[in-house]
């Protein structure tokens, strides 16, 4: 028995009984992360289509991936003809809202698409012999991607291919458009997912049936519905090196410490791990 016990007191575990942390000061926060942020700096988007696409290509590996889809394709826009091409990951979108409200609208001519309005209009007043000239303001093809042609509830314009690649593998479709430099991020999603069901691990008898799912999004809906509160804040952030996946940190704003919810912020930003797929991860 001794000779068990001294093994079991030499290899066994033992959890500490006293934890120390200490609270980084603001400035010594964003000194790490502008060091952080310089190590890998960002790709941007060119205004040439050809390198666009061959930088896509390179990145997706299209050779080997079946489920990357590049669809190229003519886009009309007031009387002009622009080449572009969407990428996204088959399986991950819905293909109605992909044909009804991204191709259609940018591939379909119709009367506004068919309007030019470069052009300067000059009126004459008979009576008083005066001229009025109304200038029409230069055709911004972005600003008319965004409020005319996607009728989408989700559309940015992002100008570094990191942040595009991270909304194409998340379930959306992303739009090059020859002559600009920048990408639209077009929320389609449609990926299958578990609906909201009761808790297994944790049965309640007199509480909430609901238990949290897969899905982010479906997780913090269920915190808002229960607290319906606007001071609920619920910040993303992104953690493995490799899976990258989604981190909600959610607190009260007028309730909760500032600098407890930065130290959590700065430790969870700083994992060096490769992949987070459960909460038993260590």
């Amino acid at each position: 028995m001794d000779i068990k016990n001294s093994f079991k007191n030499i290899f066994s575990y033992k959890p500490q009984k006293n934890y120390v942390f200490s609270v980084l000061e603001h400035e010594e926060q964003l000194d790490n992360n502008a060091d952080i942020n310089n190590i890998s700096p960002k790709t941007e988007i060119e205004k040439v289509y050809e390198n666009n696409l061959s930088h896509v290509k390179t990145s997706y590996n299209t050779l080997i991936n079946s489920d990357i889809v590049i669809r190229e394709f003519t886009l009309n826009a007031r009387n002009q003809q622009y080449k572009a091409f969407l990428l996204y990951i088959d399986g991950m979108i819905d293909t109605n809202i992909m044909n009804d409200f991204v191709l259609k609208p940018l591939m379909l001519k119709n009367q506004s698409n068919s309007y030019a309005g470069e052009q300067n209009r000059v009126f004459s007043d008979i009576t008083s012999n005066n001229v009025i000239i109304r200038k029409v303001k230069k055709f911004d093809i972005t600003q008319y991607l965004l409020n005319s042609l996607m009728p989408q509830n989700s559309v940015k314009a992002q100008e570094y291919f990191e942040d595009v690649f991270s909304g194409v593998n998340s379930g959306n479709c992303a739009l090059f458009v020859d002559t600009l430099d920048l990408a639209f991020d077009i929320e389609v999603k449609g990926f299958k997912q578990r609906s909201i069901d009761a808790p297994n691990n944790e049965v309640v008898i007199k509480g909430s049936q609901e238990a949290f799912v897969e899905n982010i999004r479906t997780n913090t809906s269920i915190l808002r519905r229960i607290i319906n509160n606007e001071n609920l804040i619920i910040e993303n952030i992104a953690v493995g090196k490799i899976t990258k996946t989604k981190c909600g940190i959610c607190y009260m704003k007028n309730i909760t410490n500032s600098d407890l919810v930065a130290e959590a912020k700065y430790r969870i930003n700083n994992l060096g791990i490769d992949s987070l797929l459960s909460s038993r991860r260590t």
